[in-house]
């Protein structure tokens, strides 16, 4: 059996030893010949001396042969603390060449490739340190959440990727079916509706590391296809399952990074994380927060607030400290147009150094001048940045503000791991696309008043996303188990019950035998092994990602069929 280069070390000088793997690197030093050898665990020096009877085969090697090698482990002269075998080398004595390597399309060992060059060639790519680790990582993260959701009697169970369509979520990929004309099965976009089914099947504890599909649009941190560590319980209530994701989340760390997390994670409300960070999955690794000064201005003369102030509108700022002299007009223009792409129509301004400037200094009066140094608890050289109108555009202008801000200005601890879980979210969100209210979270949801679903605006649900760093990385809820109360939200969500039937009416008729209060989450595998990892980038994380056109550019999917496969399926296109 192959043993990794890396298991080595001063302790097996004298011994023979066989490797295989990569030509990472190679030296002729006009005699001497010296080779980075890499295998999946690292890299180990190689020597091979003139009268080594390697030496032939030793010169014909070129970056990334594959080879097979014996020698003698020694002592090195000069080590390497940067290598886990930076003490010894292998004196070679045969090399046998397993197979040869064509020139790369680019170094691996110095990369400065275009990202689309190394999709196309990601079986390349991987073999890099930086990627390996992460991918490396994701495999950690699995296996401490199995070994954990074992340990507490979880049961491991696959749930179906051929589903049917169901409604209030995001596009579904398709797949045609052959045997029945006409119709399709949809990929899961989720194990939700099994999940709960389970549970009405009496097995308490599920879980499942499970592929998810979604047809939306892509980002940094969103792929098609993507993974969760899914898990739902019986009997339970919103803290049991949070205390149970907090373990899990606790082990995942000590197991996969050697860390310690502290528990229990901070807690804040919905309304909350929206009024003080313009966002449901606030990063709270730095401290600007989101004032509301609508107050502050209720008698001004400035045609632009009072008109706000009069469509009950409100006015919200940042305040950044210590920024008067890091910020010309020329930066704050920039800032300007940033917050346009989030449908702000301007950013308004003042510079405290004892008394305010700035764009609207000339409306601040006495008093509203001590409104804000007192409610803003202002200092000399603070920049404040303001935003006013409609409710959730200043909220959501002014979040994505306080980001951009606290990376320009290094204002995040990249060494924090800062966990929140946000709770109480509102049961509906209005559609303007549908021109009607759908569920903010799934149509299972149980709400928090069963009496209070036809005030839509206001309705709460027992819902609650866990966020790490600014992102959410797992979100879950206390499932409704009375057929009545699902047929409540239903009707609330406007379906009728032929079309509710139509849709789940599997999962309707369940709830009528006898189904168990129960609750679960999701996490999110790659968005939590992305920050793990240390990197911003889902694709990294992946072995083999899609682009944000959804596309593989190595494989070069998706591709057209073949007229026979589409005349099989009953499929013209048009």
């Amino acid at each position: 059996m192959k043993v990794n280069n890396t298991n080595f070390n001063k302790e097996n000088v004298g011994e023979t030893v066989t490797l295989n793997g990569w030509v990472s690197k190679k030296r002729d030093l006009g005699g001497l010949v010296f080779i980075d050898l890499r295998d999946r665990s690292g890299i180990i020096q190689l020597v091979i001396n003139p009268e080594s009877p390697a030496y032939e085969n030793a010169l014909k090697l070129k970056n990334e042969f594959v080879v097979k090698v014996v020698g003698e482990v020694a002592l090195r002269q000069n080590s390497n603390d940067n290598l886990k075998t930076g003490e010894i080398e292998v004196i070679v004595n045969d090399i046998e060449i397993l197979n040869e390597s064509k020139e790369l399309p680019f170094d691996l060992n110095n990369t400065t490739a275009l990202e689309d060059t190394r999709l196309k060639y990601r079986y390349l790519d991987l073999r890099r340190d930086e990627l390996k680790n992460k991918i490396v990582m994701k495999h950690k993260v699995m296996q401490a959440a199995r070994e954990y959701l074992n340990n507490n009697e979880f049961l491991e169970i696959e749930t179906p990727i051929l589903c049917k369509s169901t409604p209030e979520g995001a596009r579904d990929y398709l797949v045609p079916s052959r045997v029945n004309k006409g119709s399709f099965y949809a990929l899961p976009q989720s194990p939700q509706l099994f999940k709960q089914l389970l549970m009405m099947s009496g097995f308490e504890k599920y879980y499942q590391v499970a592929r998810c599909f979604r047809d939306e649009d892509l980002r940094a941190d969103r792929q098609p296809e993507f993974t969760q560590i899914d898990l739902e319980m019986s009997f339970v209530n919103e803290e049991d399952v949070m205390n149970l994701t907090e373990g899990l989340l606790t082990h995942i760390f000590k197991k996969a990074k050697n860390m310690d997390i502290k528990t229990p994670f901070m807690r804040m409300t919905y309304k909350d994380a929206m009024d003080l960070y313009g966002s449901d999955k606030p990063d709270t690794r730095f401290d600007m927060t989101i004032n509301d000064i609508t107050d502050g201005f209720k008698n001004t003369d400035f045609t632009v607030f009072k008109n706000v102030i009069d469509s009950n509108g409100i006015i919200n700022c940042l305040v950044v400290k210590n920024a008067v002299d890091s910020y010309s007009r020329k930066n704050i223009d920039a800032l300007t147009e940033f917050v346009k792409t989030y449908k702000a129509n301007a950013l308004a301004f003042l510079k405290y150094n004892g008394e305010f400037t700035g764009s609207i200094a000339k409306f601040v009066d006495a008093e509203t001048s001590d409104y804000l140094k007192e409610k803003l608890n202002l200092e000399d050289n603070d920049l404040i940045l303001i935003i006013a109108g409609e409710r959730k555009m200043v909220k959501t202008s002014l979040g994505a503000l306080r980001l951009k801000l606290g990376k320009d200005l290094d204002l995040i601890d990249k060494d924090k791991f800062n966990f929140l879980w946000v709770t109480d979210f509102p049961m509906f969100e209005y559609s303007e696309e549908e021109g009607r209210y759908i569920s903010c979270h799934h149509p299972f949801t149980h709400p928090a008043d069963v009496d209070n679903l036809d005030d839509k605006e206001n309705a709460l649900a027992r819902a609650y996303d866990i966020v790490l760093n600014g992102y959410e990385v797992g979100g879950g809820s206390i499932r409704i188990h009375d057929p009545k109360v699902q047929e409540k939200v239903l009707e609330a969500l406007e379906f009728t019950k032929e079309d509710a039937y139509e849709k789940f009416g599997f999962l309707l008729d369940a709830l009528t035998f006898g189904a168990p209060p129960h609750g679960g989450l999701a996490l999110g595998l790659e968005r939590l092994t992305m920050i793990l990892s240390g990197t911003d980038n889902i694709r990294d994380v992946i072995a083999f990602p899609k682009t944000t056109s959804a596309s593989c550019l190595m494989t070069e999917a998706p591709n057209e069929v073949s007229t026979k496969q589409l005349d099989e399926l009953h499929i013209k296109l048009k």
